[in-house]
Parts: C-alpha cells; sequence; structure tokens
C-alpha cells in the first residue's frame, strides 16, 4: 500500500533544520539537490523547498512538488530511513512531468547507493 501521511513529511522548521545542521549525504543533481540524514524512525520523510526564485509560478512550484512527492510515494519502501531535502534548482519547472519522474527515480537510486556506501564505510 503506498500511501502519503503526514508521518512521511518534514513539518516542522525544527525538522529541517535538524537535517540543514547534520547532513549526511547530498545527492547533487542539475535541477534538484537532495540532503539527507539518518533520523531513526523505521521509514523515510520528506520536505521540499522550492523557491520563487527558481520557480516563479506557484502552478509551476505545485506541479514540480506534486511530481516528486508521487514518485517518493512509489519508492518509499524502497528509501532507506532518512529525513530527505528537495532543493529544487533553476531549471526544473521547464522540465516535462515524464522527465521529472525519471529525474527523482535516478535520484532515489543515487541516495540509497549513498546511503550503502556510508554504511558499509562504518
Amino acid at each position: 500500500m503506498h500511501n502519503y501521511p503526514r508521518e512521511l513529511r518534514l513539518l516542522t522548521g525544527e525538522d529541517f533544520q535538524k537535517v540543514f545542521d547534520a547532513v549526511e549525504i547530498k545527492v547533487p543533481d542539475q535541477r534538484i539537490l537532495i540532503l539527507s540524514r539518518a533520523n531513526g524512525l523505521d521509514h523515510p520523510r520528506i520536505g521540499f523547498i522550492i523557491s520563487k526564485k527558481n520557480i516563479r509560478r506557484a502552478v509551476k512550484r505545485n506541479l514540480v512538488r506534486r511530481i516528486i512527492r508521487e514518485s517518493f510515494r512509489l519508492n518509499q519502501e524502497k528509501l532507506p530511513a532518512h529525513d530527505m531535502i528537495i532543493m529544487v534548482r533553476k531549471g526544473a519547472g521547464d522540465t516535462g512531468s515524464e522527465d521529472l519522474h525519471r529525474l527523482a527515480k535516478k535520484c532515489w537510486s543515487r541516495l540509497n547507493k549513498k546511503v550503502k556506501q556510508a554504511q558499509s564505510a562504518k
């Protein structure tokens, strides 16, 4: 069952600040940046930062958020128990829906790979 309850979201400024204060893994890409840290829970959580400077129109910002959130919802069982902040960069609003889906999926697999590398290095 793929759902998206409140427990899977970073809701408070404090949640976001914890990730910013102790970033363990960065997954950079041309259009998005994922900052991640272990959360000690049994599920991943996600939060978004999409500035007006990078995507002017609210409709586009919401579309990008919706597509990445949907990709997260479908792939949540495969993701590590981390808090993730998705920072959207310039140009993401000009990307098509299919390309955004592919980009998100690629970033999830890169995140998984980096988490496994970090765990094996410990």
